[in-house]
This record gives structure tokens, C-alpha cells and sequence, in this order.
């Protein structure tokens, strides 16, 4: 069996499912509103490895490499990553994929990469590995290879080193997701990642796809949310106590967002009347904060989680504990 269904996952699959696909396989028996999806474990990369012969031919490279020298560090992830592209993707595994997809019943998913190392005590990969977006049955089997190789990416290798992983086994599963077209999308700290006040949470909001702001293309809303305050509470009973809840409001114009349509994914103009607009409610704030502070107590620990709103739906596309408290 090369694949699991997220709520067939825990947090205690990390070996399998890596960081991300174990989290969302957690938040999904949690009754967390995560997006449906699947696993490819990490086993189906390993066994490609193994029937390609790729264990100790990238080993090897890797063993050459002095991390400090960028050059060696790119003609190494460029050797490794051919080898991956030009090697034969075995049918039962490439059938079980497709039989899983085939059963979300979704035109579009997103493929995410999530190393087996994830988020781990000695590192996180976060922003590491790569991610697809609005994939297509056509371009499956395609996504999950270059998933893989991502796992040598130059950056991927040069964190390897600086975190001491180098002689250490790190493999990759890869997550498939049914893809949430957003409305609205964004980030949320469960702890201020400036002040580290534990009291406060922090979210982050944007039109269009995530992508626009992880990526750094648009400048966010932020909103500060009394955490103490946002528990004794409800989203559908506020009145005139979201002010006590919602401690600060920053609106940002944003005159460009990511979307996709026919053609794929592509930047378009936001409307102007809504480019200086608040893109979340005060309501879906405090919504969203319930949420957000769910996931928190479920982990015991802070996270830095992803969310996106579709159709008057919030769902979490990812959580992970923030590593830098």
C-alpha cells in the first residue's frame, strides 16, 4: 500500500506521511474542516529509489558536495533531480495515485511535498520542498516525481548541511489535496511571531490564493486577536464585544491577486472598490480565531497555520508548530 486517505493518518505518522500529510491526517479526525485528500508515503519514494537504483547514486553526489560552495551545491541538485525526472515511475505505484484521485471526484488538487524530517525538534521544512497547484489527472503522476525531487533542491541540500541531516535519511511523501479556490486566504499565528505574547493571536488575510502572500506579492490585513478574551466568546454572538476581542486592524490595498481560471494560474487586477476594503469580516475574524484556537489546544503547542475561504466555508490547508518561539 502506497497511499493513505487523511483519516487513516495521525501525528504519529510522521515517518510515513511526513509533517504535513500527518498533520492534516490529525486535523482531519479532529473534525478540524480540512479539504479532502490522500498520502503518497513516503515508502512509494523509497521503493522508487530502490527499483531506479538512485540510493547510492545520490548519496554519492551528496558525499561530494561542500555545501559552502554554491556551485557544487546546484550542478548537485540539477544531477540529482535529472536522475529522478528520467527514471521510471513504477505502474502498481502510478495506479494506486490515480485510483485515489479518481475517488476525490476533484478536477483540480494541490500536490505538496512533506518531508519525513518535518518539523521534527532538530529541523522543519518548512518552505523547503515544493508545492503544485491546480493539478489535473493529466499532470498527477508528473506533480508527484518533481515533489520528489524537490527534496534536492538547492536549497533543500544546503539545509541539509546547515542542519547536520547530511548522513541522515530524510525521505519525502507527498500530499494531494482537492484544491480550495480562494476568496480569501491567508496565515494565522497562534502566538505574535514579533512580540511572542502567547495571549494574542495573529492572522494574516489576502484576496485571491495564498500564494500571493507567501510569496511575498501583496501585503496583507493583520489582525490582532485577544486570545483570552476571543475563548470566552462566540463568532455568532459578538455584538458590541468584537472590539474587545479584535485589538488592532490593519487594512492593507491590494490591487493584484492570484487566481486560477482556464488558462491556469495567473495574477488579475482586484476590482476597485475592494482594493482598500477589509478582506475579513469582523465576524469571520473572530470565526476564524475559534478555529485557529482549536487546532492550538488540539496540539497543545502554538502553529502556524494556512487557511483559505471559499463559498462562506473556512478550511486549513496546513498547520504546523511555530519554530521560532
Amino acid at each position: 500500500m502506497f497511499t493513505k486517505h487523511f483519516n487513516k493518518l495521525s501525528k504519529n505518522d510522521v515517518g510515513i506521511a511526513g509533517g504535513k500529510g500527518a498533520s492534516l491526517g490529525e486535523m482531519t479526525n479532529a473534525k478540524i474542516s480540512v479539504p479532502e485528500g490522500f498520502v503518497v508515503l513516503s515508502s512509494a519514494f523509497n521503493g522508487f529509489l530502490t527499483e531506479n537504483n538512485l540510493d547510492k547514486k545520490i548519496e554519492k553526489i551528496i558525499k561530494e558536495v561542500s555545501y559552502e560552495k554554491i556551485d557544487q551545491v546546484d550542478n548537485a541538485s540539477k544531477k540529482i533531480r535529472k536522475l529522478i525526472y528520467e527514471a521510471e515511475f513504477a505502474e502498481d505505484i502510478a495506479g494506486e495515485i490515480r485510483k485515489e484521485f479518481k475517488k476525490l471526484d476533484a478536477k483540480f488538487v494541490a500536490v505538496r511535498s512533506s518531508a519525513t524530517a518535518e518539523d521534527s525538534s532538530s529541523a522543519s521544512w518548512a518552505g523547503e520542498l515544493e508545492t503544485y497547484l491546480n493539478v489535473t489527472s493529466k499532470d498527477l503522476i508528473e506533480s508527484v516525481k518533481k515533489c520528489w525531487s524537490s527534496l534536492f533542491t538547492p536549497r533543500a541540500i544546503f539545509y541539509r548541511f546547515e542542519k547536520k541531516l547530511q548522513n541522515q535519511k530524510v525521505s519525502v511523501a507527498v500530499v494531494v489535496q482537492k484544491m480550495i479556490q480562494s476568496e480569501i486566504s491567508g496565515i494565522c499565528f497562534t502566538v505574535h511571531p514579533v512580540t511572542k505574547n502567547f495571549n494574542q493571536m495573529v492572522i494574516e488575510a489576502g484576496f485571491g490564493l495564498g500564494e500571493a502572500i507567501v510569496g511575498g506579492m501583496i501585503t496583507p490585513d493583520t489582525y490582532i486577536i485577544d486570545k483570552l478574551k476571543a475563548k470566552s466568546m462566540s463568532s455568532r454572538n459578538i455584538g458590541d464585544q468584537k472590539s474587545k476581542v479584535i485589538l488592532e486592524k490593519n487594512i492593507s490595498r491590494q490591487s493584484i491577486m492570484i487566481v486560477r481560471d482556464a488558462s491556469g494560474i495567473k495574477k488579475k487586477k482586484v476590482p476597485r472598490d475592494m482594493q482598500n476594503e477589509q478582506k475579513l469580516t469582523d465576524k469571520q475574524i473572530i470565526k476564524l480565531s475559534e478555529i485557529c484556537f482549536k487546532i492550538e489546544k488540539h496540539y497543545n503547542k502554538p502553529q502556524d497555520i494556512e487557511w483559505a475561504f471559499e463559498e462562506g466555508k473556512f478550511y486549513i490547508v496546513q498547520s504546523r508548530p511555530i519554530t521560532t518561539l
